[in-house]
């Protein structure tokens, strides 16, 4: 769940704040014809890129870090357009449907859906990719990860109403524009760094005696690097933006400068400024989470878990077997165990008493889809270190899904009883 809720959240906010400052933008400057024009966009960018979800779902066709090269050269080129429009046409709020007018709002909208060809594709295709241990789309493993990838749309969409109230009441007009050329300037240095990435992997390719395609030196190689390793840089620029928007907002909110003439008039300025601070605290509040978001919940999901250390047992040689005494196991709690086989190789596995029953769940410390990750105990439940899946201990011992390997054993004079043979077939798992 929350693996997607950070991911969506982290791929698409940039694209929400620049669209939507943009949808206000060209709504200000041209009224209802320029909020036409962006909808179309909007609504074209969003087939476009179910669209290409579809074909990269169904086909090979589709080379990401190629396709995304030429998107960054539209990109990079509607945004200078669009700035240089924006200096020469967009000062002024109202315009009508002058023709200067109308050319920015055309070359702005373009952008936007160019923004949302880039950045949605990905994300429409993760409900297709979720980990559902083989149960299909109606089971809870599913209904997990589907809950965190729709909290993440549902909280951008919310972020991005507020945010769009917020640039549509602020004064003067001219703080609209400035907050979007802003951003898109910001997502252009981004755009530019990650647009000679081909092409430096082509010249090192070809072995072309060019400076720049040592990326430890030259001004493109530096840049490129430094895109690259301060990737989030640009998303909190941009949310900056959305904050300081906000806050001008929320002061603007906090006193009436318009005459008024009688008490139901100053009523009706207070209501509105009431309503002002209130989508700013709104907008702030979003950004807020989206920061918690990509930063706390991030970190927690990524961490490494370290896998606790294996337990002592013995070995009886001469009858090729291992104990593991019961009393050591009876707790209710994960164990591992760990052999070193005479070709160098750990074989790990664990035990673990199940619940309200005098067996046990035994399994080797790995599983058929997610490979030797291991599982570990959190808050009492057995958890797949790869995936994070919660595993029904019940079923500890029994094939299938992401459950552990099984692993024979008996039960003999108060010890578990497993077989150096069967500890030894498991290396093929942990080589």
């Amino acid at each position: 769940m929350f693996k997607y809720l950070w991911m969506v959240t982290q791929d698409l906010f940039l694209t929400v704040t620049l669209t939507t400052l943009m949808h206000v933008f060209v709504s200000r400057l041209c009224g209802q014809k320029g909020k036409m024009i962006h909808g179309w966009a909007v609504g074209a960018g969003v087939l476009a890129s179910a669209a290409l979800a579809a074909v990269k779902f169904n086909t090979r066709l589709i080379i990401s870090s190629h396709w995304n090269h030429y998107i960054y050269a539209v990109v990079l080129s509607l945004t200078a357009l669009t700035l240089v429009f924006s200096v020469l046409f967009g000062r002024k709020e109202n315009r009508g449907a002058d023709a200067g007018g109308v050319l920015l709002s055309v070359t702005g909208s373009l952008l936007s859906s160019t923004l949302i060809f880039y950045s949605l594709p990905g994300v429409l295709l993760y409900p297709f990719s979720f980990n559902t241990m083989g149960q299909g789309y109606l089971s809870s493993y599913y209904a997990v990860r589907m809950a965190g990838w729709l909290g993440a749309l549902v909280l951008l969409f919310v972020y991005s109403r507020l945010l769009s109230r917020c640039a549509l009441y602020i004064k003067p007009y001219a703080l609209a524009p400035a907050a979007l050329n802003a951003g898109l300037l910001s997502f252009a240095v981004y755009c530019f760094g990650r647009f000679f990435v081909p092409w430096v992997n082509r010249a090192k390719w070809l072995k072309w005696p060019v400076k720049y395609t040592d990326t430890s030196y030259g001004w493109i190689g530096q840049w490129m690097m430094f895109t690259a390793n301060h990737s989030m840089l640009f998303i909190w620029i941009v949310a900056a933006i959305a904050v300081i928007l906000a806050v001008l907002l929320f002061r603007q909110g906090t006193v009436i400068r318009e005459p008024y003439d009688n008490p139901a008039q100053l009523r009706k300025l207070k209501a509105r400024n009431r309503h002002w601070r209130r989508v700013a605290v709104g907008v702030l509040v979003c950004v807020a989470l989206c920061a918690v978001i990509m930063t706390v919940v991030k970190t927690n999901d990524t961490k490494q878990v370290e896998l606790s250390a294996p337990e002592a047992f013995t070995v009886d040689a001469e009858a090729g077997v291992i104990l593991v005494p019961m009393e050591n196991v009876s707790d209710g709690h994960l164990h591992r165990f760990e052999y070193k086989t005479d070709k160098n190789i750990n074989v790990r596995w664990i035990v673990v008493k199940k619940p309200n029953s005098a067996a046990f769940g035994v399994g080797l410390d790995a599983c058929e889809v997610c490979g030797n990750a291991g599982y570990f105990e959190r808050s009492g439940q057995i958890i797949c270190k790869r995936c994070d899946v919660v595993m029904n201990i019940n079923t500890i011992g029994f094939k299938g899904g992401c459950n552990p390997i099984p692993l024979s054993y008996e039960v003999r004079d108060g010890n578990l009883v497993f077989s150096l043979s069967d500890i030894i077939a498991g290396e093929k798992e942990f080589r």
